[in-house]
């Protein structure tokens, strides 16, 4: 695998976990290797995806423990705090 191919993963990676400093670090690795920045969106978008995977099962595996809350603060991408 070469370098941009790892940093395309890494920018995947660092969205699917939410780690900004990653994807600075990682953006900025993409534009020094001249990463075209479409590429680089897809491979974040990717990343977003497997993100919002995970939440929806963990939510799933929630509701089946403790069962369903009868309302829930803020909307599906709202964690309540006022960031």
């Amino acid at each position: 695998m070469d370098e941009r191919m790892k940093e395309l993963f890494a920018i995947g990676a660092s969205a699917a976990v939410n780690c900004h400093p990653c994807i600075e670090h990682h953006l900025a690795e993409c534009d020094r290797l001249g990463i075209d920045r479409a590429q680089v969106k897809a491979a974040a978008e990717v990343g977003l995806m497997v993100n919002r995977g995970a939440a929806a099962k963990t939510r799933d595996k929630l509701d089946a423990l403790l069962g369903k809350a009868e309302s829930r603060t803020g909307g599906a991408s709202s964690c309540g705090c006022s960031s």
